[in-house]
């Protein structure tokens, strides 16, 4: 088998770039901000909508597992949300179903923003980090603010509720643990031209830089 050019192999490198924090703290704005400077974003939710949407991949196993929330041949999230809150244990089998498939999709993300010459890929991830994901990425951006702002956040959301955020956050690893694992942290409470600033930044500090792998 031929070796490829090693020029060719140089412009093939792309930094695969993880963009993580925990509910509240604009990760999404974050992520729009990484898109607006022309990086390929992969949006971890939006691709997990798919999966329970009509004929997505994961409807049938999650619907033989939680009886009841499939709707129309979809999952109903409301419905699933109710089942995991009457069995906690009930999160690792739908783990154990959903994981394989976003990894699947997060690969042909990946496939497809370096054929298309991108060479910075941000992968909005929410639990990049508790799921072990940190691993695969060149480097992680964490999202961040203070804990004031994001339980305002929160609770403005539409049927958001005290226990429901408590019960999300047991689920995030601390922010304080995400910040200190983190190559890059943005603090989204400065509003959001420090927000577009700092993505300008880190995109600067990469262009300095050569990615660790092809």
């Amino acid at each position: 088998m031929s070796q490829r050019d090693p020029t060719t192999a140089e412009a093939d490198r792309m930094w695969i770039v993880g963009l993580t924090g925990s509910i509240g703290m604009g990760k999404s704005t974050t992520a729009r901000l990484f898109a607006e400077a022309g990086c390929a974003v992969y949006d971890a939710d939006a691709a997990v909508h798919g999966l329970y949407a009509q004929g997505g991949q994961a409807v049938a196993p999650v619907g033989a597992r939680f009886p009841g929330v499939v709707i129309d041949g979809a999952i109903d999230r409301e419905k699933l949300a109710q089942a995991l809150r009457a069995d906690i244990s009930g999160f690792e089998d739908l783990e154990a179903i959903v994981h394989p498939l976003t990894r699947q999709a997060q690969a042909e993300f990946i496939r497809e923003a370096r054929a298309a010459g991108h060479k910075v890929a941000v992968l909005d991830i929410p639990l990049l980090f508790e799921t072990g994901g940190d691993a695969h990425m060149d480097a992680v951006v964490v999202v961040t603010a203070p804990p004031e702002v994001q339980r305002d956040r929160v609770l403005a959301r539409p049927q958001m509720t005290e226990d429901k955020f408590q019960g999300i956050l047991a689920r995030q690893m601390p922010d304080a643990e995400k910040r200190t694992r983190a190559d890059f942290v943005i603090d989204t409470s400065r509003g959001l031209e420090a927000a577009r600033q700092a993505v300008h930044d880190i995109l600067e500090d990469l262009k300095q830089r050569t990615p660790p792998h092809a």
